[in-house]
């Protein structure tokens, strides 16, 4: 095994938007060779889109960190990821041809450290439940599996269009965005989506659904519609934070994604639901969503998330 002395790795330098091109080819080489080593021959882990790329990297702000080898070429990544209190990496990744020479510790240590020294009190990461191989690697650095995440997808369908943050007046929308920050306070003090709410809209990626009861917020939804894959078509809308008052209301929710996912050009919404909240889960099996993928989530011991907000619904991805 080859040690970190004969490939010494120098960094963390911020990523900047012009690092994007070696990000890609980074990523899908070592994703593919992951998904290799688990058995799945011939599966090719493609490009991003690079404006999703951007996104990770402007919301991540100074959490988007990487390490160039004596060449000055990339040779890992971690983008480490805050909203408020809560604190997640993904994705990261080494370079195969550096891998076991204690690198990996290094990247993710890193962004541990990052997270730590902005208050964050809850610290994880999602991996393949499957890949027993990541999930030592990261049991060894202190990390605990939780839950598992389940990617479900609801069909699109025509419908009166529902109420969009960038549909309001300037006024409003600042309205808008302040009301969705205190109804995440309100059910998960210190939690705040606001930086990504509007990244998401400025970048053209999506927008923010609004589920009002009246003239109050009692939900909304953070979706991106953009292709994730470069080069690629628009194939479903993904939901990337979901924050409901009450359980009750969950089905209203899905209907009105049904109904986004169709106005986006799109063939299907899809939510990750951590396995915290089951009765979420079991309303989105009633009306009849489909599972599609699992991922695990781990925390870092002593920063573990708080669990489920009981009467109240707080999904948040760990993964761009």
């Amino acid at each position: 095994m080859r040690t970190a002395l004969g490939h010494p790795l120098q960094g963390p330098f911020p990523i900047g938007r012009g690092d994007i091109g070696a990000l890609n080819v980074l990523f899908s080489d070592a994703f593919t060779e992951r998904y290799r080593r688990d058995g799945l021959v011939g599966v090719r882990v493609p490009a991003l889109n690079p404006m999703i790329w951007r996104y990770a990297i402007d919301a991540a702000a100074d959490g988007a960190m990487c390490w160039r080898d004596a060449h000055g070429v990339l040779g890992a990544f971690n983008i480490a990821h805050r909203s408020g209190i809560e604190g997640w990496m993904g994705p990261l990744a080494v370079r195969d041809d550096l891998q076991g020479e204690g690198h990996g510790k290094t990247v993710v240590t890193a962004g541990i450290t990052h997270l730590q020294r902005l208050g964050c009190t809850v610290i994880g990461l999602e991996t393949m439940p499957r890949t027993m191989d990541n999930i030592g690697f990261y049991a060894g650095l202190g990390f605990v599996p939780g839950h598992l995440t389940t990617t479900l997808t609801v069909e699109a369908v025509e419908g009166p269009s529902p109420t969009l943050l960038s549909a309001l007046g300037a006024a409003a929308r600042d309205d808008a965005t302040r009301a969705c920050a205190a109804l995440v306070s309100q059910l998960c003090a210190g939690y705040d989506f606001s930086r990504e709410i509007l990244l998401t809209v400025a970048l053209g990626l999506g927008d923010t659904l609004l589920l009002h009861d009246g003239d109050e917020l009692v939900g909304f939804a953070l979706c991106h519609w953009a292709p994730l894959v470069e080069g690629r078509s628009r194939e479903e809308l993904r939901v990337l934070k979901m924050v409901l008052r009450d359980e009750s209301l969950v089905d209203r929710m899905l209907a009105s994604l049904s109904i986004l996912a169709r106005r986006a050009g799109t063939a299907r919404a899809a939510v990750r639901v951590q396995g915290a909240y089951g009765n979420v889960f079991r309303r989105f099996i009633a009306v009849g969503a489909r599972v599609r993928w699992t991922d695990l989530r781990m925390s870092l011991a002593g920063y573990a998330e708080p669990g489920a907000r009981a009467p109240g619904v707080v999904l948040s991805n760990w993964e761009i």
